[in-house]
């Protein structure tokens, strides 16, 4: 049997990482997390976060509806209440098609270079 190098092995992320994955700064994140309830880490004995990939989802839908789609932190919170899997869902496809923006201007830079 051959060894699943794709699969990501970490269980935790730190907030430094689930800030720089999701985009934001750590401050930004500590103040999401007072004011959405659905983003609650795993905390340690001593206080330190400890963040899943789940949890990065859940940042990642919140992204989405305050700084991608512009909705004030109260409006996103009434949507993760009333809709999550919708808002998760949508989050998705947008990131999905953000990377499919980058790897098509990547794409049109080396055209470019090649004519």
């Amino acid at each position: 049997m051959a060894l699943n190098t794709e699969k990501n092995l970490k269980l935790y992320y730190s907030i430094k990482e689930a800030a720089e994955m999701v985009g934001l700064t750590e401050s930004n994140l500590r103040f999401w997390e007072k004011e959405i309830p659905s983003l609650k880490p795993k905390t340690t004995g001593n206080g330190i976060r400890q963040y899943t990939e789940k949890d990065i989802e859940n940042l990642k839908a919140v992204y989405n509806l305050v700084k991608v789609r512009g909705f004030k932190i109260a409006a996103a919170k009434k949507m993760l209440a009333t809709n999550k899997e919708g808002v998760e869902k949508s989050a998705r496809v947008i990131e999905g098609l953000m990377k499919v923006r980058d790897e098509l201007k990547e794409l049109k830079h080396q055209l470019d270079y090649l004519v």
